[in-house]
């Protein structure tokens, strides 16, 4: 049996994380498998099988930079003599995570960092700070580097030509059965309105990313014109508090914070919708395909590949954009095609042996 080694920053509630997880419950009794945390915490660290090692790897923060460098080189030697080489494939998760790329290039000779976001957008553009980024990783080191969307893999070739043989796509696993089976659930602090349409948006409050202000001006907009809709916000994070003062008058949105099954929300809702500047490839995208709920998202990631014309609308990055997409939805809604969960989750797995073999 293979052994594998994962390494991540944590386990709290996001997209990243809920992608790991679903990846680990597929595979773990096909490998001996190690994860390495940063911080051993989160809402999904009992969701963790049982038979998976965890361990934690936490650099020194002390703000002396001196004694800082000292315990970070002290504690790097002591991984190396421990685990250097030690396993048959070692995958860093967290793409953002210095300490998890670090961990993963000690760990094994076959070293994968795995691609969930597009850090051009995140970067305001700025191709030094991305070159940057990358390179501080190491990305030279790594074996092999697993984009989850095509459009973040296409970015990355522009610039680091000379690692294309490394490169592969490959989409996050989705647990589609609990998903199903989840959504069932009674929630008490969401209750289904008949005959009015609700909007949903799940994900971390984060204006930089997530753009949500786009989303709360559309919402007063499109009130002033007259048109009977909700808005449910499932979430928090940096932004929350701005965001609930910006749509403090508003009486059609609700806040109801994060919510470690957000399934039922999404089940009872009509349309998800997502206001973002750039995302890796977005789970919830997925989710909603697997609850046949019409999506409107800005043109981030894939989404003109996968959603357009099949399973919702795909707009401009502004306020006019979302506008515009909640009332064309509104006016005159949306049929999606139908999905196969099941047939996506292969292909997924049959690419995965290959990563790994």
């Amino acid at each position: 049996m293979k052994e594998i080694l994962f390494s991540a920053y944590s386990l709290d509630v996001g997209g990243i994380e809920t992608a790991l997880i679903t990846l680990l419950k597929n595979i773990h009794l096909k490998y001996k498998i190690t994860l390495v945390l940063e911080k051993k915490q989160g809402l999904f660290l009992n969701q963790i099988p049982e038979d998976i090692k965890i361990i934690t790897y936490k650099p020194n923060d002390n703000k002396v930079t001196i004694l800082r460098k000292i315990c970070n080189f002290i504690k790097q030697q002591l991984f190396k003599i421990k685990y250097k080489n030690k396993f048959d494939f070692s995958i860093c998760f967290a793409t953002y995570s210095y300490s998890a790329s670090f961990v993963s290039r000690i760990a094994s000779k076959n070293s994968i960092l795995w691609v969930h976001n597009d850090y051009m957008s995140f970067y305001n553009n700025d191709v030094n700070k991305y070159k940057e980024f990358f390179s501080k990783l190491k990305i030279s080191d790594f074996k092999k580097v697993v984009f989850v969307s095509e459009n973040d893999e296409n970015i990355f070739l522009k610039y680091f030509k000379e690692y294309k043989n490394k490169c592969i796509q490959c989409n996050n696993l989705i647990d589609y059965e609990k998903i199903k089976e989840k959504a069932k659930e009674d929630v008490t602090d969401f209750k289904v309105k008949e005959n009015i349409t609700t909007f949903i948006n799940i994900g971390r409050h984060d204006e930089k990313q997530k753009k949500l202000s786009r989303i709360i001006n559309a919402t007063k907009r499109l009130n002033k014109e007259g048109y009977i809709f909700r808005v449910i916000f499932v979430g928090n994070g940096p932004d929350t508090e701005m965001y609930r003062e910006q749509a403090n008058d508003v009486q059609n949105i609700e806040f109801l914070g994060a919510k470690k099954n957000p399934y039922p929300y999404l089940k009872n809702s009509d349309c998800l919708i997502m206001s973002s500047d750039f995302e890796g490839y977005p789970v919830v995208f997925i989710e909603s395909l697997i609850l046949g709920k019409t999506i409107i998202t800005t043109d981030v990631s894939d989404s003109k590949k996968d959603i357009k014309d099949k399973f919702g609308l795909v707009v401009d990055k502004s306020e006019d954009g979302i506008y515009n997409g909640m009332k064309q939805y509104l006016e005159k809604g949306f049929s999606t095609k139908t999905f196969n969960p099941k047939e996506f989750n292969e292909n997924i797995l049959k690419k995965l042996e290959k990563i790994m073999k």
